[in-house]
C-alpha cells in the first residue's frame, strides 16, 4: 500500500478475546456480570464514604478516589468489549479508538499513582500517628489527588499524541480495546519514538509508584515490628493488608505487559493480563476494601439499619 493511502484507515476491527463462536455468549454473560458488579461495588463504595461521617478521613477520601478511577476505567473498556461478543464484526472508528486509548491510559496511570498516595497515607498513619492530622490534612489530600490526575493527563496526552503521528496500514487490532502495543503492530511507519515514549513513561509510571509503595512498606513493617503487643501488630497490619493485595494484583499484571519486550510475551498473553488489571481489579477493589475493612463494614451496617428504619416507618405510616 502506498504511503499516501495509509491515512485512509478510518476504522479498526477489534478482534476481541476469542474468535470461537461457542464462547461468545458465555463470555458476554460473564463480563456483563463483572461490569454490573464493578459499577454497583464502586458506586456503592463512593456513596457509603460520602454518607458516613466517620469515614470522612484522608484514607477513605483516597479510597473514594480509587473507586472513581476503577469505575471510569471499567466503563471506558467493558461496554465496547461486550459489543464484541454479540456482533459479527466489532468496528471502531479511528477517532473513537484514539479517544478510548486516551481515557484508558488516563485511568491506568491514575490508578498507579493513587495506590502510591494510599501507601503514603498508611505510612504516615502508622509511622507518624501523632502528626497524621497535620501531615494528611484536607489540603494535602487535595494536592495528592491533583498530582495523580495531572501526571495521568500528561502521560496520556504524550502517548496519544505520539500515536496520532503513526501511519496505519492494517485494520485488525488483536485485542478487545485500543491499547498501545496492539496499535503499534498495525503501523507501516517508524514506531521508534512511540516505543521510546512507552518505555520511558511506562517505567516512570510503574517504577516510581512501585518504588514509593515499596519504600513506604519497609518503614511500615519496621514500625509494626516495634509494637510490643501481638494484638497491636495485628491491628496495624490489618489496616494495610487490603492495600497490599490491591497493589499486588494491579502492578503484577501491569508490569507483565509494559515492562517486557514484545518478543518475550505475545499479544495473546497480553490480553489475558490486561483482563486482570482493566476488568478484574476494578471489580475486586471494592470487595477487598469492604470485606477486609472493619470501618467499612460498620458504616455499611449503620447505613442499612438507618434506611431499614426509615423504610419501616414509611411503611407503617402508609398503613
Amino acid at each position: 500500500m502506498a504511503e499516501g493511502n495509509h491515512s485512509l484507515v478510518t476504522e479498526f476491527i477489534l478482534a476481541g478475546l476469542t474468535d470461537k463462536p461457542e464462547l461468545q455468549l458465555p463470555l458476554f454473560l460473564l463480563f456483563l456480570g463483572i461490569y454490573v458488579f464493578t459499577v454497583v461495588g464502586n458506586l456503592g463504595m463512593i456513596t457509603l464514604i460520602g454518607l458516613s461521617s466517620h469515614l470522612h478521613t484522608p484514607m477513605y477520601y483516597l479510597l473514594s478516589s480509587l473507586s472513581f478511577i476503577d469505575l471510569c476505567q471499567s466503563t471506558v473498556i467493558t461496554p465496547k468489549m461486550l459489543v464484541n461478543f454479540v456482533t459479527e464484526k466489532n468496528t471502531i472508528s479511528n477517532a473513537e479508538c484514539m479517544t478510548q486509548l486516551y481515557f484508558f491510559i488516563v485511568f491506568a496511570i491514575a490508578e498507579c499513582h493513587m495506590l502510591a498516595a494510599m501507601a503514603y497515607d498508611r505510612y504516615v498513619a502508622i509511622c507518624n500517628p501523632l502528626l497524621y492530622n497535620v501531615t494528611m490534612s484536607n489540603q494535602v489530600c487535595f494536592w495528592l489527588v491533583f498530582g495523580v490526575y495531572s501526571m495521568s493527563l500528561i502521560g496520556s496526552t504524550a502517548h496519544t499524541a505520539c500515536m496520532l503521528r503513526v501511519l496505519f496500514c492494517k485494520t485488525i487490532i488483536n485485542h478487545y480495546l485500543c491499547d498501545l502495543f496492539p496499535l503499534l503492530e498495525l503501523s507501516c511507519s517508524s514506531t521508534f519514538i512511540n516505543e521510546v515514549v512507552v518505555l520511558c513513561l511506562s517505567a516512570f509510571n510503574i517504577f516510581a509508584p512501585a518504588l514509593s509503595i515499596f519504600s513506604s512498606y519497609i518503614f511500615i513493617i519496621a514500625s509494626i515490628l516495634r509494637i510490643p503487643s501481638t494484638e497491636g501488630r495485628a491491628k496495624a497490619f490489618s489496616t494495610c493488608s487490603s492495600h497490599i493485595l490491591a497493589v499486588a494484583l494491579f502492578f503484577g499484571s501491569l508490569a507483565f505487559i509494559y515492562l517486557k519486550p514484545s518478543s518475550v510475551s505475545s499479544l495473546d498473553q497480553g490480553k489475558v493480563s490486561s483482563v486482570i488489571y482493566t476488568i478484574i481489579v476494578p471489580m475486586l477493589n471494592p470487595l477487598i476494601y469492604s470485606l477486609r475493612n472493619k470501618d467499612v463494614k460498620v458504616a455499611l451496617n449503620k447505613l442499612l439499619d438507618r434506611y431499614s428504619f426509615l423504610w419501616k416507618r414509611v411503611f407503617c405510616l402508609e398503613k
